[in-house]
């Protein structure tokens, strides 16, 4: 039973070249990111003349990392 949970945590991450903490840290920092781009995009609503192109920025940058994590 416990090889059949450490498989279900350990898979995905093997497949992306990454230990579960490494796996971890990544996901996590880009958890944090989507947080703060979400968080100047409700300052954008509510004033528009804030964060203009900030969240728009952040989710490229954020994209492009994704896409090249294992270049």
């Amino acid at each position: 039973m416990s090889s059949q949970i450490a498989r279900l945590f350990k898979a995905h991450p093997q497949s992306v070249d990454e230990t579960y903490f490494e796996h971890l840290l990544f996901a996590g920092k880009f958890s944090a990111k989507l947080f703060a781009a979400g968080f100047c995009a409700l300052c954008h609503a509510i004033l528009p003349f804030t964060f203009e192109k900030t969240a728009s920025r952040m989710i490229n940058e954020m994209h492009h990392r994704m896409h090249n994590r294992s270049k």
